[in-house]
């Protein structure tokens, strides 16, 4: 029977992958070198774990100590340098492979703090930050506003599946139900965001406000 650590083990691999073609994707079309490309594929691909890691006390960080995850990332960053024209035209593709990541990295981030004792809101919360942190990280060393406060129902994804997977525990139910049931309601927000453009109000600026966010963004400087 497989246990509770190596169903984690495989979920956190999985999301590794995912995004850190997605991180890698980002910096080809950045126009970055191979050795940023890697980089960006690492950060984008495990910094959510490894800030999750630090915050419940499993340190050393399973990513820097299991050469698994970075064996992971620089696969994903060379399939991407190699083939990025066959990736890039499949970008519907990879938005669904993300959301799968996301899927993957919501349950496995929330199982794994339940493990280390976290509280049940907590455990959620880290379940979300293990799913966005490393695309947070990658878009602001990119300079970029994070994907996830502009993009269609991210966070909310991640954490109603890490919910899911809470509510599961405190009820009861085993984790490969659990993680199972956590994951399907997260896939399933981020494919009807992406399908139908789902996303939360946005503050609907005056025409004054408009012209001066215009301005700000033509003064910044490029």
């Amino acid at each position: 029977m497989i246990t509770i650590d190596t169903f984690t083990r495989v979920l956190d691999l999985g999301g590794t992958f995912v995004f850190a073609i997605s991180g890698a994707l980002a910096a080809v079309n950045r126009r970055l070198d191979l050795f940023g490309i890697l980089v960006l594929s690492f950060v984008a691909g495990n910094f959510g774990g490894i800030t999750r890691d630090v915050l419940i006390g499993a340190v050393p960080p399973a990513a820097l100590t299991n050469g698994l995850y970075l064996l992971v990332s620089v696969i994903a960053g060379l399939i991407t340098f190699l083939a990025y024209a066959g990736i890039d035209r499949l970008r519907s593709p990879v938005l669904m492979f993300d959301a799968v990541g996301l899927s993957f990295f919501a349950v496995a981030g929330t199982q794994k703090a339940l493990a280390f004792g976290a509280s049940p809101v907590t455990a959620a919360l880290l379940g979300m930050l293990t799913g966005i942190g490393g695309g947070m990280t990658r878009d602001v060393l990119l300079r970029e506003i994070p994907q996830v406060l502009r993009s269609d129902l991210y966070a909310v994804a991640a954490l109603a599946g890490a919910a899911v997977v809470v509510g599961g525990s405190e009820i009861g139910a085993s984790y490969g139900w659990s993680a199972l049931a956590g994951g399907a309601l997260c896939l399933g927000i981020r494919f009807m965001a992406i399908r139908y453009g789902w996303r939360l109000p946005v503050a609907h600026l005056s025409a004054r406000g408009r012209r001066k966010a215009a301005c700000s963004k033509e003064d910044k400087p490029r």
